[in-house]
C-alpha cells in the first residue's frame, strides 16, 4: 500500500474510534438533503464524511483533517473544504467509497443495494473455503462474506482499479485478508473457489459508467454473463450467490427466464427470489424502459449439482 492508502486505513479507524455511523441513501435522497439549508454552526464528521458538504478547517480536530491532506481526499478552496471521498457504515465496518455525486465513469458506488446484498448473503452463505467476490467494488460483498465465514479465503474482483484500491484500503482497516485482482468478471481470477458473489450493475443506458451500465437485455446481460462464467468453474455443491436487478415487462421476469435456462444446462439447480419490488423507478422514463412495468431487487443461489467439476 502506498503511505496515502495507509493514511486512508488509519482515516477510517480514527472514524471509527468516533463513533461514525452513516447510511448511504440513494442519490436521489442525498440530493434533497443537499438541497436543505444547513441549520447550526459546526459540520459534524457525518456532514463531513456521509451528506458530503463543503466544511471549514475547524468543523474537524486536526486528527482527521491531517489524515485527509496525507491521503489525498482533501480539496481545498480557501477557507473551503471537502473531502473528494465518502465513508459509509455497515454492521461495525466503514468503507471509502465516491464524494457525490457518483459521475465519473470509475465512480465507485455504494448505496441501498450494498446493504441489501449484504443481508442477502448474511442469509444465504454457507460453509466456504474460498469466496470470490466478482466486481467486488468497494468491497462491501467480500468484507461482508468473511464476517459470516472467517476461516475462507476472500477474492476481491474487479475491473476498475479505483475500486481495488478502495477495497484494498477497506479491507485493511476491517482487518480482512483478501486477495486483490484487477479482472474483467472471472477472466484473471486464478485457482478453484467453491462460493461465487456479484452484485453486478443492472441498469441500462446509464451512460456507459462501470458501475451502473449492465448492458443489454434491459441490464441483465451482465449479470447472466457473470452467472455462466461462475457456473463454468464452480465444483459439485459449489454456489454462486447473484444479487441483482430485474426489469419486468409486462408482468414477466425475463432474467428469472434466462437463469432458469442457463441452470438447467450447466447442472445446476436454482432458488430465486424477488427482495424489493420496485427499485430505481425513476429509470422507467427512460426510452430503453418504455415497456417495463417495474424494476425489482432479486436474490439467486445457484448449486452444482455432483457432476460437476472444477475447473
Amino acid at each position: 500500500m502506498t503511505a496515502e492508502d495507509e493514511a486512508l486505513v488509519a482515516l477510517l479507524q480514527a472514524l471509527k474510534a468516533r463513533d461514525y455511523r452513516f447510511v448511504t441513501p440513494t442519490p436521489d435522497t442525498h440530493r434533497k438533503m443537499l438541497w436543505r439549508l444547513f441549520q447550526g454552526g459546526r459540520h459534524t464528521l457525518r456532514d463531513v464524511f456521509g451528506w458530503n458538504r463543503p466544511f471549514r478547517s475547524g468543523d474537524v480536530d486536526s486528527e482527521i483533517l491531517d489524515l485527509m491532506r496525507a491521503g489525498g481526499v482533501l480539496a481545498e478552496r480557501g477557507q473551503r473544504l471537502s473531502s473528494k471521498v465518502r465513508v459509509a457504515s455497515l454492521g461495525e465496518d466503514l468503507f471509502l467509497h465516491s464524494g457525490f455525486p457518483p459521475r465519473a465513469r470509475d465512480a465507485v458506488f455504494l448505496g441501498p443495494d450494498s446493504y441489501r446484498f449484504a443481508d442477502f448473503l448474511r442469509a444465504e452463505l454457507g460453509p466456504a473455503r474460498r469466496i470470490v467476490d466478482i466486481g467486488a467494488g468497494a468491497g462491501v460483498g467480500g468484507i461482508a462474506a468473511a464476517r459470516v465465514c472467517p476461516q475462507a479465503a476472500i477474492v476481491l474482483a474487479d475491473i476498475n482499479p479505483q475500486a481495488l484500491r478502495l477495497a484494498r484500503i477497506n479491507a485493511a482497516a476491517a482487518v480482512v485478508s483478501a486477495e486483490i485482482v484487477e479482472s474483467d468478471g472471472l477472466a484473471k481470477v486464478i485457482g478453484p473457489f467453491d462460493t461465487a458473489i456479484a452484485n453486478p450493475p443492472y441498469l441500462r443506458g446509464s451512460g456507459g459508467r462501470t458501475y451502473r451500465d449492465g448492458g443489454d437485455l434491459l441490464g441483465a446481460r451482465l449479470s447472466l454473463d457473470w452467472a455462466r462464467a461462475a457456473l463454468a468453474r464452480l465444483p459439485a455443491g459449489g454456489r454462486l450467490l447473484l444479487y441483482t436487478g430485474s426489469a419486468i415487462v409486462e408482468g414477466r421476469d425475463r432474467l428469472k427466464a434466462e437463469l432458469e435456462t442457463l441452470a438447467t444446462e450447466q447442472g445446476a439447480s436454482l432458488r430465486y427470489r424477488e427482495i424489493d419490488p420496485d427499485v430505481f423507478g425513476g429509470m422507467l422514463l427512460h426510452p430503453a424502459y418504455r415497456r417495463v412495468d417495474r424494476i425489482a431487487a432479486v436474490g439467486a443461489v445457484m448449486e452444482m449439482g455432483g457432476n460437476a467439476s472444477p475447473a
